[in-house]
């Protein structure tokens, strides 16, 4: 299904098909943040560096992509 059709069914007024859409689109965020964080370190950002731009703690980011990321 594509993007669009997910943010579609999001509003859907079937609470099944809305949440399997939410569901659907916090997968695929996850996997772009990740994929993004990824391409940060490899060009050198720092973990302050992408935490501020996630508007995260610095922290949180590392937590969550560092066991991930290979630099």
């Amino acid at each position: 299904m594509r993007v669009t059709e997910l943010a579609e069914s999001a509003g859907d007024r079937d609470p099944g098909v809305g949440l399997a859409a939410v569901a659907a689109l916090r997968a695929l965020l996850e996997e772009l943040e990740a994929t993004h964080v990824s391409n940060a370190r490899a060009q050198g950002w720092s973990w302050e560096q992408i935490a501020d731009a996630l508007g995260v703690k610095r922290q949180s980011a590392h937590r969550k992509h560092a066991r991930r990321v290979r630099r």
